[in-house]
This record gives C-alpha cells, structure tokens and sequence, in this order.
C-alpha cells in the first residue's frame, strides 16, 4: 500500500511550478528514500509500478517532472523546452531542491537518486555539482559521448539556432540527435522501437501525449552543455568517492551505444576513484529497461542493491 501526494514548488529558473509525485509506504518502517529524475520527452509519473514496488519495500519514492516537461510546462513555450537560459543548470538545481524538501520530510533516512536517460546525465551533474549529498545512485540508460561527437554536435545546433530559433524543432538536429538509434532495428515498425522490446510499451509512449514529443533546439543544446561537463574527467573527479553508484542499461541501447558507452561511463567513475561501482547490462535489452517485458529482474537487482546500501 502507498499513499500517492502530488504537489508543486517553484523552479530555480524563478518563473516555473516544477510538479512532484510521491508515493509513501504505509503501515510499514520506511528504510529510505529513492528520487527519480526521469528521461527527455516523458514525464515523472510513467515510473509508477517501479515505484509502488520500491514503495512496497518501505521506500519513499519521489519524483519531478523537469521544466518543460509533464506538468512543469514553462508558460508561453513548447514542450520539451528547459527555458531560454541556463536550462539544464535549472533542472540539476531544482533535482537538488525536490532532494532537500524531501530530506527534511524523511530526516536520517538514507537517500538514492535513480536516473534515467537524459535524467541519468543530469543525476551525474547533480553528483559533479553537489556531492556528499547522497547515500548512492542508480544511473539507467546512460551513455558516454566523444568530446567530437559533442562539438559537432553542438556546430549544428548553433547554426540550426541561429536560422530557427531556441523553441524551434530542427529535423536536421532531430536526426543527428535521435535519428540513428532506430537503425539497429530495422525494418522498424515504429520511430520508437529503439527504446523497447516491448511493443505494448512502445506503443503506450507513442499513445501518451506527454510523451515523445519535439525536442527544441534550445533542450538539444543544453543537453550537449550538459554532455560537455559530465564527461571532463576533471568534473568526475569531483565526485564524492564514497559514493556507491551503480550502472543498469540493456546491452541493445543505443544510447549507451549497445553497452560500450555505458562501460566508458563506468570506467571514468572508476578512474575519479569511486570506490563503491557496480555494472549490469541485461541481454537483449533496448533503452527503457523498466518497462521490458523482464523487468521483474531489472527491479530487483535495483531493490537488492538499494537494501545492501540502506
């Protein structure tokens, strides 16, 4: 049993409600708490049956949807929009601020970030830019980009900005950005099969209107900033080397480029001196492992972990 509470606080960026979802044990101790920073283009609450099940273990599980995402819509802009400035800087602060609302609530209990996807690079900027805060982290789906990848990538979106605007959508940056992750599936039956197996979760994501939509050339550019600082090692080394982290991605994710970029992430942390480091990556598994049909076992090896550490 959980007792599910919604409310908002507002955003670093001084203009924005970010809105929250928590789910509560009841009748039960209450062994930690567990923050979710959720991936691009989706939204905080499509993490719910993982969350009743960490919930049903006595963990509190809390989770934000960023700026321009779910409900923290930023008035007058589009979806998938983190703000005209410093937007990737917004959504790290607020991760912090939901942390220490959160903290205070369930004060001496031990405290997990779980990150997934574009939420697992903000997480690594949350442990870059706050360390000591944690008790430990769960980085899902994440990658490890070249420095070249990152300034050409960020070459084209300068241009692309300069021509359409920072709340535009560019099909050339699109492309670059999420356009060669199907290629590994084809024929594809969708422009999302790269982020499941499962093909009734693929198609929920499409059905969902929070979900996939545009991403503006003012989010892809402040992803890249954010890609830029993550992968200095001198920003790993940072890092609070107390830190457990443990990595989890399929090892048919494209974005951690079928595992490789993942270990490269891994072998980074491991490189800053982080003591405590653990890597799974489960065969035959695309980018949404929590929502494969096996996730049963992606579950538990995060609950097995998170107890080990709590």
């Amino acid at each position: 049993m959980a007792i599910v509470s919604e409310y908002f606080f507002p955003s670093s960026d001084g203009k924005t409600l970010i809105h929250v979802n928590q789910w509560t044990p009841v009748g039960r101790e209450i062994v930690g708490v567990v923050q979710i920073a959720h991936g691009v283009a989706e939204y905080g609450k499509r993490y719910e049956p993982f969350a009743r099940f960490l919930c049903g273990q006595g963990f509190v599980v809390t989770a934000n949807d960023h700026l321009g995402h779910g409900q923290s819509l930023i008035e007058g802009a589009p979806m998938v929009y983190l703000g005209e400035k410093d937007g990737w800087w917004h959504v790290v602060d607020d991760m912090e601020e939901l942390r220490r609302r959160t903290a205070r609530v369930f004060a001496g209990k031990p405290y997990f970030l779980f990150g997934h996807s574009m939420g697992s690079f903000l997480a690594r900027t949350h442990l870059i830019r706050y360390p000591g805060r944690l008790s430990g982290c769960v980085l899902c789906g994440t990658g490890h980009q070249s420095a070249a990848i990152i300034a050409g990538g960020k070459l084209i979106a300068g241009r692309e900005i300069k021509r359409l605007g920072k709340n535009a959508f560019s099909v050339k940056a699109d492309q670059l950005a999420f356009g060669a992750y199907n290629k590994a599936f084809a024929p594809a039956r969708t422009k999302f099969d790269w982020i499941s197996a499962n093909e009734a979760n693929v198609d929920a994501y499409i059905a969902d209107p929070l979900c996939g939509g545009d991403t503006t050339l003012g989010l892809f550019r402040d992803m890249l900033d954010g890609l830029s600082y993550i992968t200095k090692q001198s920003n790993i080394n940072q890092m609070d080397k107390d830190l457990p982290v443990f990595f989890i991605a399929g090892d048919q994710d494209p974005v951690g480029d079928m595992g490789k970029g993942v270990r490269k992430a891994y072998d980074c942390f491991k490189k800053a001196g982080v003591k405590d480091l653990n890597i799974k990556l489960y065969h035959g598994l695309r980018h949404e492992i929590l929502n494969e049909k096996s996730n049963q076992y992606v579950y538990q090896d995060v609950l097995d972990w998170l107890k080990a550490r709590a």
